[in-house]
């Protein structure tokens, strides 16, 4: 049987993008400007820099938001079973997962780490999470490693029985590592970011579940670089999916 690995994080990779601060330029400027918006590269002195930040910005504030839509970014994940069913809660973004039916899944699992906040406090909607103690981290670490290694020891012996990968995935539990593309415009994931990420300033402040955010934020990390202005005005305008 092969050998349980537990991890404390997720994966992450940038695999394509066609995305650009210069898409939603284009993309906004056409219904003014027609086949003029054809005609080149944006000019790069400080005046045109400025009129493309305020117009980005007022796309942004006033919610204009299909310019942001002319544009793709596909990213390669690797996350917890349950991370997966939140995201695809989605219904802004194109996936697909590695199949159960079809391959033997890997025993890598989730636990969480030693700064997972453990403690919920408050009403449904409006939780904060405290740090757990000591003990609290032990136990929970200890029963989740526990149930793991008798879950996939069930899933082995069932597959060396000659039992369906189908079947035998059913006993496996929801911190087994899942892995999926997904693909998405810069306006759907700033949809997703509003929501699953906390941030102050936000104009409506979101309680994501953190392992789903430990996701949300390596996203971000690479849409930052691709579309700095797009990614400055969400900031500024309260992160509002626009």
């Amino acid at each position: 049987m092969s050998e349980i690995e537990f991890r404390t994080d997720m994966t992450v990779e940038l695999v394509r993008a066609s995305a650009n601060d210069a898409d939603v330029l284009y993309a906004a400027r056409v219904s003014t400007q027609g086949e003029q918006t054809l005609e080149g590269a944006l000019k790069s002195d400080a005046e045109t820099d400025q009129r493309d930040k305020g117009l980005i910005n007022y796309l942004m504030r006033d919610r204009h938001g299909s310019p942001f839509e002319h544009n793709s970014l596909t990213f390669y994940v690797q996350a917890p079973i349950f991370v997966f069913r939140e995201f695809m809660r989605h219904r802004i973004a194109s996936y697909n997962e590695e199949s159960g039916r079809y391959r033997e899944l890997r025993p890598v699992f989730y636990v969480p780490g030693p700064e997972r906040k453990l403690i919920q406090v408050g009403k449904p909607g409006h939780y904060e999470f405290h740090d757990g103690s000591a003990e609290q981290t032990a136990l929970v670490e200890q029963e989740t490693m526990a149930v793991t290694r008798a879950a996939y020891e069930a899933y082995q012996r069932m597959l060396e029985a000659g039992i369906a990968r189908e079947v035998a995935r059913i006993v496996l539990p929801l911190n087994i590592y899942s892995s999926m593309y997904v693909t998405m415009n810069s306006r759907a994931l700033m949809n997703f970011l509003s929501l699953r990420t906390s941030r102050e300033g936000t104009h409506f402040p979101s309680y994501p579940q953190r392992e789903i955010e430990m996701v949300a934020e390596k996203m971000e990390d690479f849409w930052a670089e691709l579309m700095p202005l797009t990614y400055e005005s969400f900031n500024a305008n309260g992160r509002v999916a626009p």
